[in-house]
Formats: C-alpha cells, structure tokens, sequence
C-alpha cells in the first residue's frame, strides 16, 4: 500500500497552520505536504515537523502574487528573475525542512498569448530550476492541472508534461500526476500512469468530480493503489483533498485501505 502524506493547506482546517502537524501525526501519517510554507519563517516550520516527528513530503515554489489570482510565474515572460529567487527562496526551506521534491507551478496563459513564447520561457526556467536543485540532490516536479479549476492553467496534460522533461533531459526532473487532475483532462489513469511511469516523482489524490476523501465518485482508488505498488512505487501520495467534514472523521478510507 502507498505511503500517505497529509497535505496540510486543504486538511486539518479545523486548527491554524501550525498546529495541523501535530494534527496529522496523531492522525497516523507520518509525512505531510503543502501548497507554500513562506509565510512562516523557516525555522518553525522545521520546529513544527520536528515536534511532530513527521517527514516533509513537497512544496511548491513561490507562486508570485496568490492572492491576486496568480498560480505560479514559471512560464510567465518578464518575470524570470523572479522565478530564479523563488528557487533559492524554496532551496532555503527544503533543506532547512528535508524536503525532497519541490513543486514548480507553472501560471496562467493570458488571453490571445502566444504559447510558444511562453513554452520557450517554462523551459527555460524549469532547465534553471532543476539544475539548482541538482546540486543539491533534490528532485523538481512539475504539474498538469485541470482549467475546471484553474481556467487558463499554462500545463494541463500528463503527455506535454512529459515531453517537456525530455526535452530538458535533466535526470532529477519529474512529472506530478495528480489522478484528480488527470482524471479531468484526460481520464485512462492505469494506461496513462503505466505508460509514464518512469517519469513520474509525486502522486496526489482527491475524488472526482467533488474533490473529497478518495472512497467516493468516479475513480477507483483502490485498483490504482494496488497498480502503484504493482509498478513499484516508493514514493508519496499526498492527500490533497477537500474534507467532506471533520479531517478525522473522513480518514476512515485511509484505515479500510491499509
């Protein structure tokens, strides 16, 4: 059976930030994720995973204006020295906190952009990224992400995922499968996961369509549990998802899986 981590920017929102890792081990998991860390200094959140005896799963880099609606500058013109301070930005806490894959979001297409300049941009930087983070023996992943949710996502399929990491041919370079994401776009998720496999360093999970606890709507978690391990997966499955109520309440799957 997969390893779990609990991503803690959607679970646990019964408490603040600080006080889900203590939440999530008494839950049982033993590593979490989340969306950013930085606006809490480095230090406490290593504390934080410390007391709690949990391991730090993913990040992502700083994704430019959040608040504002941005979902990440990686592909975006104009903004590539910002992108490259994100970096050692996200480096500064992976190391501090022992992560080992961090999560490179891409940003958003405006209305009538040239795609090819703003896929010329993202490899661009995401050569850059994987680069620094080579030295450091870290992994870079980057994500489809359905435009449901996201509308106007720059990445939205596992296949152009991959091909862009060929493309770069960097070693420590992967694709994050999200099934909840891959499921939307392109559905097929035990072909599509068995035909890239080798290129893929980080599974999420959620339901579909309501993006809840994994025991209800249209995949089958189960069989790919079992395909995962079939295939020899040792990473983590993060558990981004939205709890249909109480955290705790919904880990009933998590138990009737094990």
């Amino acid at each position: 059976m997969p390893r779990f981590a609990a991503n803690l920017t959607m679970m646990f929102n019964e408490v603040p930030f600080q006080e889900r890792f203590a939440a999530a081990a008494k839950a049982g998991f033993v590593a979490v994720e989340f969306l950013f860390p930085y606006d809490y200094p480095v230090a406490d959140v290593t504390r934080w995973l410390q007391e709690a005896g949990l391991k730090s799963a993913l990040f992502n880099m700083p994704p430019g204006n959040w608040t504002e609606g941005e979902r990440g500058i990686a592909s975006i013109p104009g903004r590539e020295e910002e992108f490259r301070a994100g970096v050692a930005k996200s480096l500064e806490y992976a190391l501090s906190m022992g992560t080992p894959t961090i999560h490179a979001m891409a940003g958003l297409l405006p209305e009538g952009a040239d795609r090819e300049w703003h896929r010329a941009v993202f490899v661009e930087n995401i050569w850059y990224a994987a680069k620094a983070l080579a030295e450091k023996n870290l992994t870079l992943v980057i994500e489809p992400i359905n435009t449901r949710d996201i509308p106007g996502y720059f990445l939205n399929t596992q296949a152009e995922a991959h091909a862009i990491c060929a493309e770069i041919g960097a070693a420590n370079l992967k694709v994050q499968m999200d099934f909840y994401h891959a499921q939307i776009v392109e559905g097929d998720l035990s072909m599509t996961l068995k035909n890239n496999f080798a290129g893929v360093g980080h599974i999420q999970i959620a339901s579909v369509p309501d993006r809840h606890e994994p025991d209800e709507g249209e995949v089958n978690y189960r069989h790919l549990f079992r395909l995962l391990d079939e295939l020899g997966y040792n990473g983590w499955v993060g558990c981004e998802y939205r709890p249909r109520g109480k955290t705790e309440d919904g880990l009933v799957w998590m138990k009737e899986m094990l």
